[in-house]
């Protein structure tokens, strides 16, 4: 596994950290690797029509 680096807006860490709280997820590093997963199986879905990425929801 590589380690990536990345800045994320306050209120997105916060709500991760919450769902790692409620124990959703162990961790930040595994709530994060679970939206990426996310966007790459709508990717390869086809659910994005447009092409384009939308704008994360803070």
């Amino acid at each position: 596994m590589e380690r990536v680096t990345l800045r994320i807006p306050k209120q997105q860490i916060e709500a991760v950290e919450q769902m790692v709280d409620t124990g959703q997820y162990p961790n930040r590093s595994e709530a994060i690797r679970a939206a990426v997963r996310e966007m790459i199986d709508e990717q390869e879905n086809g659910r994005e029509s447009s092409g384009k990425r939308g704008l994360a929801k803070v």
